[in-house]
């Protein structure tokens, strides 16, 4: 690795400092050095020839399931972080729903020690807020934060309990970190299997009301405005959601929202014929839903766009639809799907651009996400141009539970740096040892 790398003449686009123009971008030491509008020359440097390219801050993508410790068949947190660079995301929040589940210390420490291993992206552990994910008793939050936890969250289980999560937000005033829920109220939702309307009713599956999702999200804004603390609401997925956000926004709470590339591209027709790749939870929703999520992304509503990576094998989705696992792997694909927006004329690309870097590490308050002289050398290449299309049998995740097999999409990374080290380019992962 050169202590120094110039990468020359690309568009830098760096929402935060308001750049969106030809630069030159010099890193030394695992920083940004310089951001410079004239051509620099530097007789020490590596240079990269980043002509037609787009130079961006690295991506941070706040909700990713590494599946380590206790699924490793599923995904590692090595094959994670491959799956992890090669789309551009130089940052990953691991949640805490392993088979052993992350509500200690010890568990906080091996997550972090095997990222250590990897050497690819950073990995910031997600600590959870009730032991075992069950809902009864507020875990060790405290501990969890100290060695090293950003945030805490039960996520694939809602707080079913209103004075647990009261207690939950109150606590976590003392340490400012955010509260991450999963909105779904299972009183609702009970064994439905997909979101409540024509569709669920033409294929004869038992159905999931909006509601399950909205009446939690209403809750909780309740509780955040009573006892203070900060609000991070996980994939969003509802019109009604999205209404309660912007308005809470308005109010001054502190709450951040998040929406993946599935819940804005595709509509719960997605899951004709049986499709158990569209199997999510929440589930897809109507097209009404996809459009306020859009609207959303547009007007700041929704802070982040996050993939929800959730790593299946093959057997967990080769059943009837009732009994597939909910989830579906995002990592490799989120650019595509999120350049999507800006070929349509919805999005521009400093927008894009805010929703996968600054969006993110605000709402967690993480490093990075800018490119800032003293910011981390974290730098994503992206060629805007090329076309391809999705080939799950390709992905460097373990896993391919995909709806998106087959699309073609436009816009693609070619590099990715992480603290000034080149770990993914031409389509390869570069490891070091």
């Amino acid at each position: 690795m050169s202590a120094s790398v110039l990468f020359s003449r690309g568009r830098v686009i760096d929402p935060r400092n308001q750049i969106d123009g030809v630069r030159d971008v010099l890193v030394r030491d695992g920083k940004v050095a310089a951001v410079s509008e004239a051509p620099l020359q530097i007789p020490d440097a590596e240079v990269v020839d980043a002509r037609g390219h787009w130079v961006l801050p690295g991506f941070i993508d706040l909700h990713v399931h590494l599946r380590e410790p206790g699924e490793e068949g599923k995904e590692t947190i090595l094959t994670g972080c491959r799956a992890a660079v090669a789309g551009g995301f130089t940052a990953v929040v691991a949640m805490p729903n392993t088979k052993v589940v992350n509500d200690s210390a010890l568990v906080t420490e091996l997550v972090l020690a095997r990222a250590r291993a990897a050497r690819l992206c950073h990995v910031y552990p997600a600590g959870a807020i009730t032991k075992g994910l069950k809902g009864e008793e507020l875990a060790e939050m405290g501990e969890l934060l100290s060695a090293g936890c950003v945030c805490v969250t039960d996520d694939g289980r809602p707080v079913m309990s209103a004075s647990l999560m009261r207690r939950a937000l109150q606590y976590s005033t003392r340490f400012d970190v955010p509260v991450m829920v999963h909105e779904e109220d299972l009183t609702l939702s009970g064994k439905g299997a997909m979101t409540e309307g024509p569709t669920a009713t033409r294929l004869g599956l038992a159905p999931i009301p909006s509601s399950a999702e909205i009446v939690m999200v209403a809750r909780d804004l309740v509780l955040l405005e009573e006892s203070g603390g900060r609000l991070h609401i996980a994939h969003l997925s509802c019109e009604g959601s999205v209404r309660l956000v912007r308005e809470a926004k308005k109010r001054g709470l502190r709450v951040t929202a998040e929406a993946t590339p599935h819940h804005f591209t595709l509509d719960d027709t997605a899951v004709g014929p049986y499709d158990t790749h569209s199997k999510m939870n929440p589930p897809l929703r109507l097209r009404r839903d996809v459009e306020a999520l859009r609207e959303a992304l547009v007007d700041g509503t929704i802070d982040a766009i996050a993939t929800d990576h959730a790593p299946h094998g093959v057997l967990d989705k080769q059943v009837e639809f009732e009994k597939g696992l909910n989830g579906v792997v995002g990592l490799e694909t989120a650019l595509g799907l999120t350049l999507a927006l800006v070929h349509e004329g919805l999005l521009s690309p400093r927008q894009a651009v805010a929703l996968l870097t600054d969006g993110p590490a605000r709402a967690f308050g993480l490093p990075g996400g800018h490119l800032a002289a003293g910011a981390p050398a974290d730098v994503t290449l992206v060629d805007p141009e090329v076309e391809w299309a999705v080939d799950a049998e390709r992905f460097f995740s373990k896993s391919r539970n995909t709806p998106f097999n087959g699309r073609l999409l436009k816009g693609r990374v070619t590099q990715t740096w992480v603290g000034g080290r080149l770990v993914f380019a031409d389509g390869q992962i570069k490891e070091s040892r």
